[in-house]
């Protein structure tokens, strides 16, 4: 009887600021950029889920009413991580928080979701190969992936929406 009462009175104990520092902190998706190879945790909502013919999968977080220009993140998945993602078609329409290493591709940031973990704060599983990452820079005209369904998308990634 007295650990319970005795944990209750040291967290009552506790400065506001040092329960406020166990909280994970996010950045926003127009913060990413500023984030380059750093783990971090980003906060943002999730509009819509777009697949690319060659098995990756986009969490689009831009709004339909955002121009291509202004689209500077994205959330991407592949298909052999679905056992270990879940269902991405749950996540459209939330606003979560995914933790990861942010890289570029194509002048956007973006963060491979590899786990379910990661959307709850843990570890990211996906640890990419330097020198892959490096050559699909869009610095020096690299390119991740394409689509070969010919479906232009939006936000300067090409992609078709998964059915709804």
């Amino acid at each position: 009887m007295r650990t319970p009462l005795l944990i209750a009175t040291l967290l009552a104990a506790m400065p506001p600021c040092a329960l406020a520092a166990t909280k994970q902190v996010c950045i926003s998706p127009d913060e990413a950029l500023r984030h380059v190879n750093k783990n971090v945790c980003v906060q943002a909502h999730v509009y819509r889920l777009v697949d690319a013919a060659n098995g990756i999968h986009f969490l689009d977080v831009c709004s339909p009413q955002t121009a291509d220009s202004d689209c500077h993140f994205f959330i991407l998945s592949l298909s052999r991580d679905e056992a270990s993602v879940g269902d991405l078609q749950s996540l459209v329409d939330q606003t979560i928080r995914i933790r990861g290493t942010v890289h570029t591709i194509q002048g956007r940031a973006e963060i491979v979701l590899s786990s379910h973990e990661q959307l709850h704060g843990g570890k990211e599983k996906f640890h990419p190969n330097p020198q892959l990452v490096k050559s699909f820079s869009a610095e020096n005209g690299g390119q991740a992936f394409s689509s070969h369904n010919g479906v232009g998308g939006q936000h300067g990634v090409h992609f078709s929406h998964r059915g709804k």
